[in-house]
């Protein structure tokens, strides 16, 4: 259960006045508010002289009270909404001409005029010759070429230089000398990031003097103070929308979300800003940034809905979105410094999933083996890369995340019973690693995709699909989880793929 704040407001009353002792507010306050606040509205297109002296008063009282104020400009749509939106259909005639009256042009020039700058005849002249000189602009600009391919058309949207990215990333040094877990390898890797890149910023919900809830920022606050590592508000929404001011800024954001369920509070953020921004303006802007999210289910003692989900196709849809989804911890701190790399050299909106499952996971097959722990090596990984595991020649499993640990112990009680898989790992989810896709299922004749995304929707509708593009005429199966909300307890197990299944559908593939 998220926690809610809410602010109840006091009754109106008489602003015109004050208490005893107490310092006047603005003399024309018209609205009551919090006595922390001060609250002013004006009319610009009626008075605009007005409206500017109001302003000035207010922000005198701002900086004397050093309190926040708000300034309420009313003003009117000039014209109506669209070509096909006729007022007169809807609106009455007297409120379309009083709308007309209160024209902010018109008030504008009465006013300068009034106050002796210029003549009306000199503002008509000038509003003549403005007018002529947006048609010749107008006119010249239709003369442009026009886009005519596709290509031509998505040029911005996904800029990709690797060369760039890779001299970029470069190879980064690692204090780590023992092998560490996915959790202190990201928390290694943001420290990288921070002490390389004096203006790379790392804020989100408890990501602060906490050190996040699974201990990945831990000590970096302390370590590179309360203007580079800070808490925000526990909204989604700002947190993103603090990430595009920063990146506008010259920034390097870097934002977490606390879990991919809360994601969707704030989506709109990447896909309706962020992400288009390049597209829209010609690759003349840029929203680079890393948004760092913790999700996937697997988690123990601690679920339920809002702290494990597995949909990730409100984020395989976005245009341009670079997806990043590590599963072991020397692939997470390279891959972390990649996306890093590509938000500052082509601007990218880069999505980095982490299994919160993963976090402190240290074995592999027995417990005490140490088969998931890692040395930081500092090696550049490509965006669209993936990483294969195993040679075998009967079997190819195509996963990433969780189904990458499953997987991998499901191969190895398949080479029990005979069967040699190999084990490819996808690592990137936008753009998928299509080529490797391709080259292993090829080496093997038979493809399983274990997806630990929702069946429809998810990440394994793509892969097949770009094998069947590809003219793939092997055989080809998945295993993928439920269409479901994940529950809370071990019923969470009865909707999310199994190592069980993963298995099943292996012997039925292999033959």
């Amino acid at each position: 259960m998220r926690a809610c704040i809410g602010v109840r407001l006091p009754r109106r009353r008489d602003l015109r006045g004050a208490e005893p002792g107490r310092q006047r507010r603005p003399t024309r306050a018209l609205i009551d508010a919090p006595a922390d606040l001060a609250l002013e509205r004006a009319d610009p297109p009626a008075d605009p002289a007005a409206a500017l002296e109001l302003s000035r008063e207010l922000a005198d009282w701002v900086r004397a009270e050093r309190k926040p104020a708000v300034l309420h400009l009313r003003t009117v749509r000039y014209l109506s909404h669209a070509g096909a939106d006729a007022e007169m259909a809807y609106r009455p005639p007297q409120a379309i001409r009083e709308d007309y009256g209160r024209d902010p042009i018109l008030g504008t020039a009465r006013w300068l005029v009034s106050s002796g700058r210029f003549t009306g005849t000199e503002l008509a002249e000038d509003y003549l010759a403005a007018r002529e000189r947006l048609r010749s602009v107008a006119l010249e600009a239709a003369e442009q070429p026009q886009l005519e391919t596709a290509e031509e058309v998505m040029a911005p949207i996904a800029p990709r230089r690797p060369w760039a990215i890779a001299e970029k990333s470069g190879a980064t040094r690692f204090d780590e000398a023992v092998p560490v877990t996915l959790s202190q390898a990201l928390n290694a890797a943001l420290t990288a990031l921070l002490e390389r890149h004096p203006e790379a910023v790392l804020f989100g919900e408890d990501v602060a003097v906490k050190g996040g809830v699974y201990g990945v920022t831990r000590g970096l606050h302390a370590r590179f103070g309360a203007a580079r590592v800070f808490d925000t508000l526990l909204d989604e929404t700002s947190v993103l929308g603090l990430a595009l001011g920063a990146s506008l800024s010259g920034l390097l954001p870097i934002p977490e979300i606390q879990y991919l369920a809360y994601l969707h509070n704030a989506e709109d953020q990447l896909r309706g800003e962020a992400a288009t921004l390049q597209f829209f303006s010609q690759g003349r802007y840029r929203n680079g940034m890393v948004v760092r999210i913790a999700g996937y289910g697997y988690q123990r003692g601690f679920g339920g809905h809002f702290h494990n989900d597995d949909a990730v196709g409100v984020l395989r849809d976005i245009p341009g979105l670079v997806i990043a989804s590590p599963s072991r911890p020397d692939d997470a701190a390279s891959m972390l410094g990649t996306c890093a790399a590509s938000a500052q050299v082509d601007g990218s909106v880069c999505v980095f999933l982490e299994p919160i499952a993963l976090y402190h996971t240290r074995d592999l097959y027995e417990d005490g083996d140490d088969g998931w722990v890692a040395r930081l090596t500092g090696a550049h990984v490509p965006i669209g890369s993936g990483r294969t595991y195993l040679d075998g020649d009967d079997l190819t499993i195509v996963t990433w995340g969780n189904g990458l640990h499953m997987s991998l112990r499901v191969a190895r009680r398949l080479r029990l019973r005979g069967i040699e898989p190999r084990v490819l790992d996808l690592r990137w989810l936008a753009p998928l690693p299509l080529d490797d896709v391709l080259r292993e299922a090829q080496a093997t004749g038979r493809v399983l995709v274990v997806d630990e995304t929702r069946r429809t929707g998810g990440v394994s509708e793509g892969v097949l699909a770009a094998l069947v593009d590809a003219g793939f005429d092997g055989r080809m199966a998945r295993v993928a989880s439920k269409d479901s909300f994940v529950p809370l307890g071990d019923a969470a197990l009865l909707v999310l793929v199994s190592e069980d299944e993963i298995e099943a559908a292996a012997l039925r593939l292999a033959g």
